[in-house]
């Protein structure tokens, strides 16, 4: 099971994520529902039994939540491909809080500090401050010497570098930045066989009846099928 099947099950589930994406998001009680249900498949009986454990939790409020979103809006905005709401990223920084108990407290302090940060500075919460106000605040927080480690930099600066490289992990791990990034996967092709020229270089050819009898291409996208007794029937 990958990470976004179990994403976009687990943080809807959220009453309180619920309502916000529903008020916020514009997204629908019955698309939440489907976002619910859309991922059953190729899950252990473990694995159900933890997402019913995490199902039944609620970390962060809506106002964190809506936080989170101007935060990753700012750190990755909106481009042709899609946004950070397309990506699902709030959530999956829901999901992460849930899944790995270590970033709960660092991710809430760091919301902590940056609404008093915003008040000592504009007398506003970050949500509330002009885009040139909050991009003053990150700016000061944002930069750092890759060559240093993040632990030796103070607190703010920890909680951002961890808020940016969720967003990053959300955004291309979903299914409109993989489109950014024009990864195409693997993607089904025709085999005919070993090409004639390299078959010259060995004075090979192939037989022209067990071509036309083995390799049908038209047949190429059946999914085969046995009996009962394990004989292929197609």
């Amino acid at each position: 099971m990958n990470r976004r099947d179990s994403i976009k099950t687990i943080t809807f589930a959220s009453i309180g994520a619920g309502l916000l994406l529903e008020g916020c998001y514009g997204i629908s009680r019955e698309k939440i529902k489907r976002s619910l249900t859309r991922y059953e498949y190729g899950r252990t009986p473990e694995e159900k039994l933890y997402d019913d454990k995490l199902f039944a939790e609620k970390y962060f409020t809506n106002y964190e939540l809506f936080t989170f979103d101007k935060l990753c809006n700012l750190i990755l905005p909106p481009n042709e491909f899609g946004n950070i709401r397309d990506a699902e990223v709030v959530q999956l920084i829901e999901f992460m809080a849930k899944d790995i108990p270590s970033y709960k407290e660092p991710l809430r302090q760091g919301l902590i500090w940056i609404d008093s940060e915003s008040k000592k500075r504009f007398n506003n919460v970050f949500v509330d401050c002009e885009m040139s106000q909050q991009k003053e605040i990150l700016d000061e927080i944002a930069y750092y010497d890759p060559n240093k480690s993040i632990d030796d930099y103070p607190q703010p600066v920890q909680w951002f570098n961890l808020v940016r490289n969720l967003t990053m992990t959300g955004y291309f791990t979903s299914e409109v930045g993989i489109k950014e990034l024009g990864y195409k996967g693997n993607s089904p092709n025709i085999w005919d066989g070993v090409p004639q020229d390299v078959l010259d270089q060995y004075n090979l050819e192939y037989d022209k009846n067990w071509l036309d009898k083995f390799i049908d291409q038209s047949k190429r996208n059946d999914i085969a099928q046995w009996d009962e007794k394990g004989n292929l029937i197609t």
